[in-house]
């Protein structure tokens, strides 16, 4: 008598449920709610009562003409391009030197620890850790200035719009190079050594190999890094918020990211929910068009090609043989 097959597929769905049920309620009913909100007068501390607006879009018009939303947005996209830049150049140099097996570096997993560890660490603790160091009128760095002779007196340079973000993009960057080394590196090891030996064998450089050999196979990877980079970026808000005191924007608004307005609008003054929501929709849409952008840039515009030529040689068969039944 034949046994019957046990089939273990509910068990995944059982294992599952926990995990739907988390992401229903606590990610995708707060994303839907929050766009509902932006078109509704929902605003005031505590209040939950509202009503949708005469024009829907309204908030929206108000947050996108609303001069700190836009040096919110300016002050984001230069901070992340400031961190990001230095950061994917040396996450790709010190990915090179570790996966290069000719350099054979001692204590390579010592390194990548060390290298990985400022990503650890929170936000929180490094913002006020940077806030001290750059304490005015008494700070390690402003006495090592002074010390020094480079500076006659103490610098406020919280104060000042270009040092504060200059020191909030170089904290991004040293948090995150770490991280985005790792996730290259973890890359670079999956492409087969076959092409590093056959590109050896041929008398490829060191430059050469990396750029036409082990770049183009981590396409994937370098996508994966820059999308999540920048959704990272455009969301900025522990660091921006907590390294100045007040967490209000700096001088000058210098330091005002989006998700600190955002925050701002919801959470201080009149309780602006509504146009909270608005703001949130408006980066999410952003986001969304610039995470598209880096897709249709970062194809595989071979394989895209193979794509097309296949479908090409199904639509000639199919034709052929169409004709060949008539």
């Amino acid at each position: 008598m034949r046994r019957k097959s046990v089939s273990y597929a509910k068990y995944g769905y059982i294992f599952s449920i926990p995990f739907v049920l988390a992401f229903l309620v606590f990610s995708l009913y707060p994303t839907i709610y929050t766009a509902v909100i932006g078109f509704t007068n929902l605003k005031g501390f505590g209040k939950t009562a509202f009503r949708f607006l005469d024009n829907p879009f309204q908030n929206f018009g108000i947050v996108l003409s609303n001069q700190n939303f836009q040096i919110s947005l300016f002050n984001t996209a230069l901070l992340w391009v400031l961190n990001f830049i230095p950061q994917i150049l040396l996450a790709l140099l010190l990915t090179a030197w570790f996966t290069n097996n000719h350099l054979k570096i001692k204590g390579q997993g010592f390194f990548k620890v060390l290298l990985y560890m400022p990503n650890i660490i929170t936000a929180a603790t490094v913002a006020i850790l940077f806030n001290a160091l750059f304490g005015y009128p008494m700070g390690p760095v402003n006495d090592l200035l002074m010390t020094m002779g480079i500076i006659k007196e103490p610098v406020y340079f919280l104060n000042d719009r270009n040092t504060a973000r200059g020191i909030l993009s170089f904290i991004q960057f040293w948090m995150w190079y770490g991280n985005t080394m790792v996730v290259l590196i973890a890359g670079v090891l999956g492409i087969n050594p076959t092409l590093f030996e056959a590109a050896e064998i041929d008398g490829a450089t060191g430059a050469q190999t990396f750029f036409k050999v082990t770049l183009p196979n981590i396409r994937t990877i370098l996508l994966y890094v820059l999308v999540t980079s920048m959704i990272g970026g455009l969301t900025m808000f522990d660091i921006p918020k907590l390294f100045i005191l007040g967490g209000l924007g700096g001088p000058d608004n210098a330091t005002l990211t989006t998700s600190v307005y955002i925050y701002n609008q919801a959470y201080t003054g009149s309780y602006m929910y509504n146009r909270a929501s608005a703001a949130s929709m408006i980066l999410f849409a952003i986001i969304l068009v610039f995470s598209l952008i880096l897709f249709f840039i970062m194809r595989d515009k071979d394989e895209v090609k193979l794509e097309k030529e296949k479908k090409a040689l199904k639509k000639a068969e199919k034709l052929a043989s169409r004709r060949a039944a008539l």
